[in-house]
């Protein structure tokens, strides 16, 4: 069904090292205590072990059980829910996002862009694909986490209205994902919502959040710094009205993306 408005929630938090399912139980207590009705709720990049690096640590079987889990609270909540996860599937690990629907409609992203700076790549298998997903009247990509540093990846020739961001991306680095999320915005004309975890994991590494959400002109709807749950809403016709008067898109370079 197509509508005017999106209702989305951030869910910016901690996360326990390697333990899916003490994970999967915390998010649980998170959703009960959802004080609006939403359309669509948004996970941290690999909500369910943090960012390892050792994925054999984790039981293959862990990534069917999340995405069992996704599948059931989906549907409780009568929301989307969006998150990357750790996958294994034909001999490969992968940081793979789902986007599952209350109706148990599945899609699923393999991130791109792997981190080399942390040997992601040499752990995990990168994906080659984008994805676009129908969703209640917006178009919406989601990416993970280092794919934001890549702005041909984002570009936006797929008429796209919203931009997803999940991550766990350390304080160090945290300005450049504030200046990177607003351009991806602005240059694109369409929503950036990025949403990053906080604390500290069992790797040393400290997570400032800066979970945010950036309209088509780069006005920040949403900023977070502390565990929380955010609310914010989407509209169409913003989106509409703003690409009708200003036509940037139009002007865009045409190329062709080799993999």
């Amino acid at each position: 069904m197509k509508q005017q408005e999106l209702n989305i929630a951030i869910v910016q938090t901690s996360l326990v090292w390697e333990n899916p399912e003490r994970n999967r139980e915390n998010f649980s207590k998170k959703f009960k205590s959802l004080s609006e009705k939403v359309d669509l709720i948004i996970l941290p990049e690999m909500f369910t072990t943090g960012f390892t690096m050792s994925p054999g640590n984790i039981k293959y079987e862990e990534g069917q059980k999340t995405l069992d889990w996704m599948l059931m609270e989906a549907k409780n909540q009568n929301a989307a829910i969006v998150g990357s996860i750790l996958f294994f599937e034909n001999g490969h690990f992968f940081n793979r996002l789902f986007f599952v629907e209350a109706n148990g409609t599945i899609s699923k992203y393999d991130k791109r862009h792997t981190f080399t700076l942390a040997g992601e790549d040499r752990v995990y298998k990168a994906g080659t694909e984008s994805l676009i997903i129908d969703y209640k009247g917006f178009r919406i990509n989601p990416m993970i986490c280092y794919d934001l540093r890549f702005p041909v990846w984002a570009r936006n020739t797929q008429n796209y209205d919203v931009l997803i961001y999940v991550a766990n991306w350390p304080k160090p680095r945290i300005r450049a994902w504030d200046i990177l999320l607003k351009a991806r915005a602005i240059e694109n004309m369409s929503y950036a919502i990025g949403v990053n975890r906080c604390g500290t994991d069992e790797a040393g590494f400290v997570y400032s959040g800066h979970s945010a959400v950036y309209d088509c002109l780069g006005e920040q709807m949403v900023f977070a710094t502390e565990e929380t749950i955010c609310f914010t809403t989407l509209n169409k016709n913003h989106i509409d009205t703003t690409r009708d008067k200003l036509k940037f898109l139009e002007d865009r370079d045409e190329f062709t993306l080799k993999l």
